[in-house]
Order: structure tokens, then C-alpha cells, then sequence
């Protein structure tokens, strides 16, 4: 039996841990190359942030995606156009910031941070992380929902999201007072 056909099998399976250890690879793959290839700040690979990335990609990114999508889906059957259009509008509007306060305030959390620092770092970056996003997942999502079975739409958006990752985790790490600084 081969890759795919295991993955496909695990899928029916176990929908929901199937779903949560993809995230989990597509969030640590982008940590990884956002760390080793896009930051330029001189400091050493740091396994514990590539942990924590992983991590939400597991528990949160995997788990809420498989609800959410499989919610949507329920409610909104179909690849007409307009239904394609109502679901990417759905995940750009509702979801998308729903998403950005649960990422960065899970990395708050297992970063050990304040309250108020999570208040801060919402002000500061989830607008920012909200519209790059756009760029991204409308197209994305125009295709994931005319065209992926709603079984492989969590493979599809981590497949895409290991190139968004790279963003995300530089977002997601970046100090709230840089951006002060540069200001």
C-alpha cells in the first residue's frame, strides 16, 4: 500500500489525529525554514519555538480546522460558485481573525507571557496577519472549496500553510516593541 493510500486509510480511520499530526508537520516544517532561512537576526535555532509551533499545529490548528471545515461544509454543500464564494468570505472574515487571536494567544500561553502582552501583541499584529493572510488564502481557499474533497481540505490548506507558516512565525515571534522602534 502506498503513501498516499495509508494517509487516505488513517484519514477515515482517525479523522481527527490524522488531521492534528498534518498540522503538526506543516507548522514544524515552517518554523524550521522560517528559522533557518528567513530570519536574519543572528540568533541560534531555537527547538523550543519550532516545539511550540508544532505544537499549536496540533492541538489547535489540526483539531479546529477539522470542526470548523467539516461545520462549514455541512452547512454550505456544494462548489457553486456562490457557495465557494460565501465559505471563503466565512474563513476570511469570521475565521480568519478567530484564528490569528488563538495562534498568538497559544504562543503567549506556552511562552509563559502576560495578559497584557497578549492584549499588546493582538494590537500590534493580528490586523497585519489578518490582511497578509488575504493574499494567501482567498485564492487558496477559492480552489480548496471548488475543487478539494472536503476529507483532504486539511492536507490541502497545510500544504499551503507550510509556506504561510514561515510568515506566521516570524509574526508570531516578533517582539511587540520592534515594531515601536521602527514607528
Amino acid at each position: 500500500m502506498g503513501l498516499w493510500a495509508r494517509y487516505n486509510k488513517l484519514l477515515e480511520a482517525q479523522p481527527l489525529l490524522t488531521k492534528a499530526a498534518t498540522s503538526l508537520i506543516g507548522f514544524t516544517a515552517g518554523d524550521v525554514l522560517a528559522q533557518n532561512f528567513v530570519n536574519d537576526d543572528g540568533k541560534p535555532y531555537d527547538p523550543m519555538r519550532t516545539l511550540r509551533l508544532g505544537s499549536f499545529g496540533f492541538f489547535v490548528h489540526g483539531t479546529t480546522g477539522h470542526y470548523f471545515y467539516g461545520f462549514l461544509d455541512s452547512k454550505l454543500p456544494g462548489t457553486k460558485p456562490v457557495t465557494v464564494a460565501s465559505k471563503v468570505i466565512i474563513d476570511q472574515v469570521f475565521w480568519n481573525p478567530i484564528f490569528g487571536c488563538m495562534f498568538f494567544g497559544f504562543l503567549n500561553l506556552t511562552e509563559g507571557k502576560s495578559l497584557e502582552d497578549y492584549k499588546k501583541k493582538i494590537s500590534a499584529d493580528l490586523k497585519t496577519a489578518v490582511m497578509g493572510s488575504w493574499a494567501v488564502w482567498v485564492p487558496a481557499h477559492t480552489v480548496n472549496f471548488a475543487f478539494i474533497p472536503p476529507s483532504q481540505r486539511l492536507l490541502y490548506i497545510n500544504t499551503i500553510q507550510i509556506g504561510y507558516n514561515v510568515f506566521l512565525s516570524f509574526l508570531g515571534n516578533k517582539k511587540v516593541d520592534e515594531e515601536k522602534k521602527e514607528e
